[in-house]
């Protein structure tokens, strides 16, 4: 194993503004990387978008399919059951989803990490112009996961 590439907690959840764009990217992107070997999940600090058009089309792009993620806030994931505390790392994508994961886990003991990922929504005139500036975060999110965690796996 490379120095630097950590071995792949059992769960992850990553977390942005709205779940609409570069968690459910993270996620997406995370689970066809690494398969099964990790539970993944995806959360915003707000529910209230639907998965962003623009990032269904350049997960496309790598094989990764986002059309049927549904969108869920932090709120949505408690009253579903499911505990921030029972996952092993939270990745904020943006400095709110960070605040909020940090609010609602002071008392747990658990990894948050921030990686700082481009915001692309509202960035860019064109439809190529918007495409481009989603590819970035998107590229930032897959450097940032072989970063940490070593190439995708072959399935």
């Amino acid at each position: 194993m490379d120095a630097g590439k950590q071995p792949l907690p059992q769960s992850v959840l990553f977390c942005c503004d709205h779940n609409s764009v570069r968690s459910p990217m993270a996620e997406g992107i995370m689970k066809k990387f690494y398969g099964t070997e990790t539970y993944v999940q995806s959360a915003g600090v707000k529910g209230e978008l639907e998965v962003d058009g623009f990032a269904i089309a350049v997960c496309q792009e790598i094989g990764v399919e986002l059309s049927r993620h549904r969108t869920r806030s932090f709120d949505q994931m408690e009253e579903w059951g499911d505990d921030l505390s029972s996952f092993d790392l939270v990745v904020a994508l943006s400095p709110a989803s960070q605040r909020r994961a940090l609010e609602l886990t002071r008392h747990a003991h658990l990894e948050i990490e921030y990686w700082p990922i481009l915001d692309p929504t509202g960035l860019g005139e064109t439809r190529e112009a918007k495409l481009d500036s989603y590819r970035q975060a998107r590229d930032q999110i897959i450097d940032r996961l072989r970063a940490r965690w070593g190439p995708e796996r072959e399935a």
